[in-house]
């Protein structure tokens, strides 16, 4: 059986700026435009999923509301993306593209992997090269497997095996003693490698970030007015980035700080945690924007 079609309106890069072109879009799925007046970027886990249960249910308005205007919700988290791409296609944006490991990689629209990298091998073995008394310090993905991701994360076991599957990044968490954080941060630092806090991990990778992804990803839409959501210290720069950036509350982890354009209103927080604040906020903007 054949889909359904939505019928929607799309400008066509042929024709003047004032004409649109029909084009057929997948029932439930985001209306592709090639060029749009706003974009929205968002993290995952404690931002638009629920901290506890990974679920979106309670931002249903918010995500309904963007798929009929043809708004692009571009996914950028730590996440990888084997974890992404069916996450993304269960939200209807599989033809918008994904920020994923962080802003180590991008997920092309309609793909389920990023391009081959050897980044992970390369920093597993800088890992390795650390001296032992800060190496047992670590503990990464890949020192749990799968079955410890799951425990570690909460996560059922087949996501578990995607967030396994890495090629950018390598979330963990420090399990040695406080006053030696910083040392393995700064020997990391060293080799090249950044570590940035998360909602739940410390992740390393060989750079890039959300943010940094922010504006070619723009550019693919004519550069838009764009909002950002957030709840950890890795989102900050995205939503400073941002024309508009929502930091969204998280119980389960001290408040961010003061923010850059927070006191001029560009930088606003939700009261209400994960998708439920997620939902006010988006559409809040959303509303907000049409009558500007």
């Amino acid at each position: 059986m054949i889909a359904p079609q939505l019928m929607v309106l799309a400008q066509s890069s042929a024709t003047p700026n004032n004409s649109w072109q029909v084009t057929n879009t997948p029932e439930g799925e985001a209306p592709h435009m090639t060029r749009t007046d706003l974009i929205v970027f968002s993290d995952l886990d404690g931002t638009l999923l629920d901290h506890d249960t990974y679920s979106y249910a309670d931002a249903f308005q918010a995500l309904d509301r963007l798929r009929k205007a043809g708004i692009p919700l571009v996914l950028a988290s730590s996440k990888t993306a084997a974890e992404i791409a069916p996450l993304r296609a269960q939200l209807g944006f599989s033809n918008v593209p994904a920020i994923v490991e962080n802003g180590s990689g991008l997920l092309e629209p309609a793909q389920d992997t990023s391009d081959a990298s050897d980044d992970y091998t390369r920093l597993r073995a800088a890992l390795g090269d650390l001296p032992a008394t800060l190496r047992k310090g670590f503990q990464g993905f890949a020192d749990w497997g799968p079955a410890g991701i799951a425990r570690e994360t909460g996560l059922p076991p087949a996501t578990a095996k995607q967030a396994a599957q890495r090629q950018y990044s390598e979330p963990g968490l420090w399990v040695g003693p406080p006053a030696q954080r910083q040392e393995f941060i700064d020997a990391l630092g060293a080799m090249g490698i950044h570590a940035r806090e998360g909602g739940r991990f410390l992740t390393l990778s060989f750079g890039g970030t959300k943010a940094g992804q922010m504006a070619a990803v723009m550019a693919r839409f004519g550069t838009p007015f764009s909002i950002a959501l957030g709840d950890a210290p890795n989102d900050i720069e995205m939503l400073e980035t941002a024309d508009l950036g929502i930091v969204v509350a998280n119980p389960h982890r001290a408040p961010l700080p003061p923010l850059t354009g927070e006191g001029q209103g560009r930088i606003r927080r939700t009261t209400a945690p994960g998708p439920t604040g997620w939902n006010s906020a988006v559409l809040t903007a959303i509303a907000e924007h049409e009558f500007q």
